[in-house]
Order: structure tokens, then C-alpha cells, then sequence
């Protein structure tokens, strides 16, 4: 199954106002491609609490692509994938509201939320959030970075799979439980 990881980061609180996008993609048990990308959201309305999270400003994104030009040659990777996000309900709920706002149709694929495996995989870690799990794994990374986050979200995974002894991610989101199709279901249900 082809596997990726996706960040978002956003404008505002709002869902659908993503202002970067990061994916990492995992095959034969490694990260074998990386891509990150600036987004022009629909309303350039930026909070100043999100700027000090990730640093990216009105300006920065000024001339890039809209939500639909920046994933276009995203979406069919991403249909009939298993997509893994740290905090899946937050960035899967961006890649949906960010669809619906452009009218475009929410593909189908399979998510893996990698903090609810870590979480699981490493039950006495003190801290599941992105930083402390790149320490655990030795990754030094630029958090609230779109592509460095996608990357250590592939990373968790892998680790959790190689820990595990899961032949790859996929066997391991099914056999963990964890894994929902689009829409939230759990697989089988």
C-alpha cells in the first residue's frame, strides 16, 4: 500500500486556510522522497499567534499557488493511500475542509494517526509531541517546518514498525487498530 506522511500548517484557526503543506513518502521501509510547498490560503487573514508557531507570513505566500494548484499533483497519490499525520484529526481535518472550500472531492485513502501509535508503541514516554519523539529517535528537525514534520511523522512510523517487527507500515496501521478510512470509520467497520 503506497504510504505517506502530510503536515499542514495553517493561517488561522481556521481548517480550511492552509499556508504550507509537507509529505514524506515511505517505501521499502524508508523515506525515499520528501516535498514541501507554500500555499496562497483563499483569505489572507493571518493570526499572530500561528506566524510565531511557523514563522510564515502574508508575504511569504503572496505569489504561491491556491490550495487546489499546490496538492494537484498530490491527490492521486494520496487516493487509495495510507496517509499518516501526527495528530491526524488536525491535519486530516485540514486536507478535508481544505477540499471542500475548493469544491474538490475528498479522495479516498486510509489514515494512521502517529501520535495514538506512539503513544501505544512507547507507552512510558514522558512527551508524544513531534520534538520529543525526533529526540527519541535521534532526528535533529525544524519543528512547524510542513516538510520536516512529514518527515519525522514517516520517522515515528517506521520506528514503531521496525519495533513492532511489522514487515511495513501498512501491516502495522491495520494491526494496530489505529488505522480509518476516510470519514473517521475504523477499517472493517
Amino acid at each position: 500500500m503506497r504510504t505517506l506522511a502530510i503536515d499542514f500548517e495553517t493561517a488561522n484557526e481556521r481548517r480550511d486556510s492552509a499556508c504550507a503543506v509537507g509529505l514524506a513518502w515511505i517505501e521499502d521501509g524508508r523515506v525515499v522522497r520528501r516535498e514541501a510547498r507554500l500555499i496562497r490560503p483563499a483569505e489572507m487573514r493571518f493570526s499572530p499567534f500561528n506566524v510565531r508557531v511557523h514563522g510564515i507570513r502574508p508575504e511569504d505566500v503572496a505569489d504561491a499557488p491556491d490550495f487546489a494548484a499546490a496538492m494537484a499533483p498530490f491527490l492521486p497519490e494520496i487516493a487509495g493511500a495510507l496517509v499518516l499525520a501526527h495528530n491526524a484529526s488536525f491535519d486530516i481535518g485540514v486536507l478535508a475542509a481544505a477540499l471542500a472550500a475548493c469544491g474538490l472531492p475528498q479522495p479516498d485513502y486510509t489514515s494512521l494517526c502517529t501520535l495514538q501509535l506512539a503513544r501505544r508503541q512507547w507507552p512510558g514516554q514522558e512527551r508524544y509531541r513531534l520534538p520529543a519523539l525526533a529526540a527519541r529517535l535521534g532526528i535533529a528537525f525544524r519543528h512547524h517546518d510542513a516538510g520536516e514534520d512529514a518527515f519525522v511523522c514517516a520517522e515515528v512510523a517506521l520506528a514503531a514498525m521496525r519495533e513492532a517487527g511489522a514487515p511495513d507500515v501498512a501491516t502495522l496501521a491495520h494491526a494496530s487498530g489505529l488505522a480509518r478510512r476516510r470519514g473517521g470509520l475504523p477499517l472493517g467497520a
